[in-house]
């Protein structure tokens, strides 16, 4: 299974929460295409609520404008 670092690339504050550029997860897939397109980006969101305590959904961010995939594993 590969491993992927999601990485935010630019800070953004909406709904009270916000991210700041450099914030990163380690993210486990099932599946070797991008983790954030991959089943609605579900594994990425949950990375960021288990470690930030942050809703990438609703903070609009859960998309490849925000967020940079690297895959290292």
């Amino acid at each position: 299974m590969p491993l992927f670092r999601v990485t935010v690339k630019t800070m953004k504050i909406n709904n009270g929460i916000r991210i700041e550029k450099g914030m990163s997860v380690d993210v486990v897939s099932n599946s070797v295409s991008n983790p954030v397109l991959t089943n609605g980006g579900q594994s990425v969101n949950d990375s960021f609520m288990r470690i930030y305590g942050i809703d990438l959904k609703k903070l609009g961010a859960l998309n490849t404008a925000y967020l940079d995939v690297q895959r290292i594993g």
